[in-house]
């Protein structure tokens, strides 16, 4: 059986808070309650002309990769929402091919 996950590139992510809410409405989560969390890293000063501002999508242990929406054939709900187009989802081994750069994370549930 081919595991799952999902790669995330956070060097594009804008914090729009898509993925969050995506998985928030799909999953029926409660106040509190996600799937996916966004971390807001920063801001803070490198030099003169320069900051660091990162945005972090994070899966949470409720995660299941939307399991519901993959045995129907579709991709989970925070990859179809994505305004940046910066998360994938596919078998572990292809993505694992795509981690080319220092900011992208692959994640897996089991």
């Amino acid at each position: 059986m081919t595991q799952h996950g999902l790669l995330i590139d956070y060097e594009f992510c804008t914090g729009c808070h898509s993925c969050e809410m995506a998985c928030k409405v799909e999953k029926g989560f409660k106040e509190g309650e996600w799937g996916i969390k966004l971390a807001e890293i920063g801001p803070w000063k490198l030099d003169e002309d320069r900051w660091e501002w990162d945005y972090l999508p994070m899966p949470t242990q409720r995660c299941d990769l939307c399991q519901d929406r993959i045995d129907a054939g579709k991709v989970p709900a925070c990859v179809h929402h994505c305004q940046s187009l910066v998360m994938e989802f596919g078998p572990i081994e292809e993505l694992a091919k795509k981690v080319t750069k220092p900011r992208m994370v692959l994640y897996s549930v089991q």
